[in-house]
């Protein structure tokens, strides 16, 4: 009898602990099932596999593909030159995902304008009107170990996002501007902000009534910053512009006249893998009602643990992702935000 006991006992321990696994089992499976359907970004966003070098991001949706693509500087980290050679001759990388939180390297924009050795492209935005793609670009005649040479603005045109027809070269404020960013307002008409680096590296713009015919109307924000990033949101225009110690965000009635709110966003460090170093260059996407920025990071730049000057840890940026909140007339970003994503089209 006793041995009986010691059997079903026996029996009964090992019934409890299959049912303990296959319970772990259960919530691990679904618990995964459930975190991989939400989508929860990661930290980084995304890191260029070619230079480790992305930034200056633009995201717009592939039609065709029913995808996301990413655009973005493809800046050459892995360079060992001492100059600045590694912030030229780069072309303008993409990356895709289905829903925002996962992307992989695809290819680089084919552009088919290249009228100079060791060409250089910087700092694309793309918008989509009539089913053709427009993108505006900054060209630098060449690979330089200096900043002394011109810098202009390009327009290029596509029907499938990759392949790219250059339509002209913007008349604008000097020949030294860069970081073109393209709005159609409410009542059809375009703008473009750039960065005038003549004029203190001031952000100007231009306007169109069809893209490809542009006004230079002068100095639109007297603040000195690049990659302006300009968007509708919560009823209102915003403008976000990379100061190089965060962003300072501005907002606008009417895409003319524009206030400049009190403190700025992606100025602190924040606690994530490669987030720990000031924000820069960002893109917005307003998707269901929410805005998301995505912007570049240096790793290596964080003021507690810089990497020495010149090495690819100093040089190496990725990209980040985070969402934007309005309060009482300001935008806040909390960068260590958990964030799970799905954007819907």
């Amino acid at each position: 009898m006793a041995t009986d006991f010691k059997y079903y006992n026996t029996i009964d321990i090992i019934l409890k602990a299959n049912i303990r696994l296959l319970l772990l089992l259960f919530v691990l499976h679904f618990g995964i099932a459930a975190n991989a359907q939400a989508g929860t970004v990661p930290k980084p966003l995304y890191d260029d596999p070619i230079y480790h070098g992305a930034a200056d991001p633009v995201v717009i949706y592939n039609k065709a593909k029913k995808k996301w693509w990413l655009f973005y500087t493809n800046r050459r980290a892995t360079d060992t030159d001492s100059t600045v050679r590694w912030v030229h001759g780069t072309r303008i990388g993409i990356a895709e995902s289905a829903d925002g939180t996962t992307w992989r390297y695809l290819d680089t924009a084919n552009i088919n304008y290249r009228p100079d050795a060791g060409y250089t492209f910087w700092a694309p935005d793309i918008t989509e009107y009539n089913g053709i793609y427009h993108m505006y670009v900054t060209y630098v005649p060449g690979t330089f170990a200096d900043w002394n040479h011109p810098r202009r603005i390009i327009h290029l045109t596509s029907k499938d996002l990759l392949n790219w027809h250059y339509e002209t070269t913007l008349d604008l404020s000097s020949e030294k501007v860069i970081d073109p960013a393209v709005f159609k307002s409410g009542d059809g008409h375009w703008y473009l902000w750039y960065n005038n680096e003549k004029d203190g590296k001031s952000i100007y713009y231009a306007e169109s009534n069809d893209l490809y015919h542009w006004t230079d109307k002068g100095k639109a924000i007297a603040t000195r910053g690049e990659g302006p990033k300009v968007f509708y949101w919560k009823n209102k225009y915003f403008m976000i512009v990379d100061v190089w110690k965060g962003m300072e965000v501005f907002s606008s009635n009417d895409l003319k006249n524009w206030e400049r709110q009190t403190g700025r966003i992606l100025e602190l460090p924040g606690k994530g893998r490669d987030d720990q170093a000031i924000g820069g260059h960002c893109d917005v996407v307003v998707n269901d009602g929410k805005a998301y920025i995505i912007y570049f990071t240096h790793p290596g730049r964080s003021k507690d643990h810089p990497a020495a000057k010149g090495s690819f840890d100093d040089k190496r940026s990725v990209l980040q992702l985070a969402e934007l909140h309005y309060e009482n007339g300001t935008i806040t970003c909390d960068r260590d935000e958990e964030l799970a994503v799905k954007w819907k089209r």
